[in-house]
């Protein structure tokens, strides 16, 4: 059934290359920032194999969709959720959407904290821990933790109202203090000591941690665990290229790549 679901997608978005020639013009790619080094990668295979430019837009997903919304000329929008290109369609903007990669939180952890799945909880909710998450609404990744403090809730009554008040909002608005050019915006924000713990994508941890090989990554318990769904859309007045673009992700080589930067492919959602 997987696989039917996804041939039946790529189907779709193989459609419009039928009714156009093939011509070469940049194509404006505007995703989620946890994509940046995935989508880089694969804009570099897609770019050897098409007589084309890919000019690639990266940002909080929230913040990337307002600025869609205010007439910036994107032609692929990439986002850390699915709810994001589904509001595109629902206003005819573009589509079909396509879940094209899944991502987990995890806690990115200071070094020489004691602190495992069985115990996140509790130095979650000590005083004394500065919990980070980036910024809920601006980008997926806030309320992706907003979602596990609401898990926390169910079993641990008066969690949510603890985790929600204390949660410092370190990245993802537009106010939100950027890493130098060239940092992971994570291992930045950790080596500069401004929380103990970070929620963010498991992907940006293991970023976090090629830069600050100190840092610990720890994995969400299955009571707590939150995955996050990655949509795609092609949106009108699109050039071929970009449908050429977004076939190559869904496509073989593209979800391989994903795959290597420690994305989950293949098509299914998120539990």
């Amino acid at each position: 059934m997987r696989s039917i679901i996804v041939s039946c997608i790529i189907v779709l978005f193989a459609i419009p290359l039928l009714a156009f020639p093939a011509y070469a013009e940049e194509v404006n790619l505007y995703a989620a920032g946890s994509l940046k080094a995935a989508l880089g990668d694969v804009i570099k295979a897609f770019e050897q194999v098409n007589n084309t430019t890919v000019h690639a837009e990266f940002g909080p997903s929230g913040i990337l969709l307002q600025r869609i919304e205010k007439g910036e000329k994107a032609h692929i929008f990439a986002s850390a959720n699915m709810e994001h290109p589904q509001a595109l369609l629902q206003k005819g903007r573009g589509g079909p959407v396509a879940l094209f990669a899944r991502n987990n939180l995890c806690a990115l952890t200071q070094p020489g904290l004691a602190v495992s799945s069985a115990r996140l909880l509790e130095l979650m909710l000590d005083s004394n821990t500065r919990l980070g998450t980036s910024t809920p609404k601006a980008d997926p990744a806030g309320d992706y933790a907003w979602e596990l403090f609401d898990r926390a809730e169910r079993q641990k009554p008066g969690s949510f109202a603890q985790l929600s008040t204390k949660a410092l909002q370190l990245t993802g608005s537009p106010e939100s203090p950027k890493a130098p050019e060239g940092r992971n915006q994570y291992g930045w924000v950790m080596e500069n000591n401004k929380a103990d713990i970070f929620l963010t994508y498991c992907t940006n941890a293991v970023s976090a941690r090629r830069e600050v090989s100190q840092l610990q990554i720890v994995q969400i318990g299955p009571e707590l665990a939150v995955g996050a769904d990655y949509g795609l859309i092609v949106l009108n007045d699109a050039p071929v290229e970009a449908w050429r673009l977004a076939l190559f992700i869904l496509g073989v080589e593209g979800q391989k790549i994903l795959a290597t930067h420690g994305f989950m492919v293949g098509g299914l959602p998120a539990q």
